[in-house]
């Protein structure tokens, strides 16, 4: 099994992470993908683990219903521990109710004594109150909320007057008991986005964070901060990465944590017919970043230390200059290259299927570009970039060949000082890829096409040095 969980013969979406007694639970959307041989709707899945590495299958926690139930599609909610007993708060989603005028969404609770066998409460399912929309209402996420002195429920929901892809709220109800829930004003409402899904709420010192994805101004998801439940919500500096913690193939993010460390975990789609430039799909892999809060209390993220424990020492690797003149250091695993006003690239040997490589880049003022080469074949004829761009302060993961003017496949805002030194890892499983930039930065992705087997450096328009080199295969020595 690689590092980015995906199971058998299906996708996983949304996961639902739960930590308990030193594991994390983690409930997931499972879909095959295939009405006819699975029938329709999504059950919730259930894995722990306790270093995102190895997992271990609970099978199906929640099963999905029938086309005439409520929860045909089991959908987003959350699972926490109270009075006495394990809980989970999900979506029940029917698409077909709509056209007898029933709503399509509904909050809908279960219970567990042991967190394996649950039991749906389907008296206490309760369904959007007036002057919002009936057909959206979802993702509920359960909190103590101590201005109330009850539990909290986050909802994403829309209002039902105002601009169209402005309604997008986040809607709050509390309850004493998790049977009778009582609408309050709305938890957060910037009149900014068509809604926005999967709400997560935790708390790192003074600072509160909420987290939430969204699908219509961009795919990605977002978080806000505060020093209070009340608010205000405020944009976290944009120095890297901005808002947000992934690019656009990391999506419905939630959170996690142990009390001392937390993780985000969401999912990498797949693509349309697995082609590097076809349509992103519902549904992938499992990723997992490790959050970590600077002194402003804005949050970036970095790998798990788990993961990166899985790999072994560093693997030789040869040195064939393929353009461009390259220095090498083999003491420090090290090169240099003079790429000014040209393009040049050195190939590194053979790239497994799941690898972590590793360096540090450190590019001229001058410098447009520079990084690592994926799946190259001898020739360069064809391969992936992951291509640090100091100027445009930005990373990229670029492919070639790609047709006419088509664009790069996926970019990400990087703070990257004129002449420092930036660390990048990339993560490869198969057809995932995940780049850290100076543990702040990710950058997910997919790679389809590009079958090489090499790995290589390169630059372009400037100097680059390379140190600490690094290709980790998973369980090596």
């Amino acid at each position: 099994m690689g590092i980015f969980y995906r199971p058998e013969e299906s996708v996983a979406a949304d996961f639902i992470p739960f930590f308990h007694d030193g594991t994390y639970h983690l409930f997931y959307l499972r879909d095959w993908r295939n009405k006819e041989r699975h029938g329709e709707g999504t059950p919730w899945f259930h894995l722990v683990t306790r270093d995102f590495v190895r997992f271990e299958d609970w099978g199906e926690a929640l099963a999905r219903g029938t086309e005439a139930e409520q929860d045909l599609y089991v959908f987003t909610g959350c699972a926490l521990q109270a009075q006495g007993r394990f809980h989970i708060f999900y979506t029940g989603h029917n698409p077909h109710f709509r056209k007898s005028g029933k709503p399509e969404q509904a909050v809908m609770h279960a219970t567990s004594d042991d967190l394996r066998t649950w039991t749906k409460q389907t008296q206490d399912t309760f369904y959007a109150p007036g002057l919002l929309e009936p057909h959206d209402w979802r993702d509920p996420f359960v909190y103590w909320d101590e201005r109330f002195n009850a539990y909290g429920m986050l909802l994403a929901a829309r209002k039902t007057s105002g601009p169209e892809r402005n309604r997008g709220i986040t809607a709050l109800v509390t309850s004493l008991d998790f049977k009778t829930w009582t609408p309050r004003e709305h938890f957060w409402a910037p009149d900014a986005y068509f809604t926005h899904e999967c709400p997560d709420l935790f708390r790192i010192g003074e600072w509160r964070y909420l987290v939430y994805s969204t699908f219509s101004e961009r795919c990605v998801t977002h978080y806000r901060k505060s020093r209070s439940l009340s608010g205000p919500w405020l944009l976290p500096d944009a120095a890297d990465g901005g808002d947000t913690f992934d690019g656009r193939a990391f999506y419905a993010a939630k959170t996690a944590g142990d009390g001392r460390r937390r993780f985000a975990f969401g999912w990498l789609p797949t693509r349309d017919g697995e082609k590097d430039d076809g349509g992103f799909q519902w549904g992938g892999n499992l990723v997992v970043h490790e959050l970590a809060q600077d002194a402003a209390g804005n949050l970036s993220v970095r790998a798990p230390e788990e993961v990166l424990a899985s790999f072994g020492m560093p693997k030789p690797f040869m040195r064939a200059s393929v353009l461009g003149a390259w220095d090498w250091n083999a003491a420090k695993a090290a090169a240099n290259c003079d790429a000014t006003s040209r393009f040049s690239a050195t190939i590194l040997g053979d790239l497994p299927d799941e690898a972590l490589l590793e360096t540090t880049i450190t590019c001229s003022p001058d410098c447009a570009g520079a990084g690592l080469l994926l799946r190259a074949d001898a020739n360069l004829d064809s391969y992936y970039q992951v291509r640090l761009e100091p100027a445009r302060q930005r990373v990229v993961v670029d492919r070639w060949k790609r047709a006419g003017d088509q664009p790069f496949m996926l970019e990400r805002p990087v703070h990257l000082p004129v002449g420092a030194p930036v660390r990048l890892r990339v993560l490869v499983d198969g057809t995932c890829l995940v780049a850290y930039v100076n543990e702040r930065v990710a950058l997910s992705c997919r790679m389809y096409q590009r079958l090489g087997a090499q790995w290589g450096l390169f630059a372009t328009e400037g100097r680059a040095a390379f140190e600490g080199l690094a290709l980790r295969v998973r369980g090596s020595s």
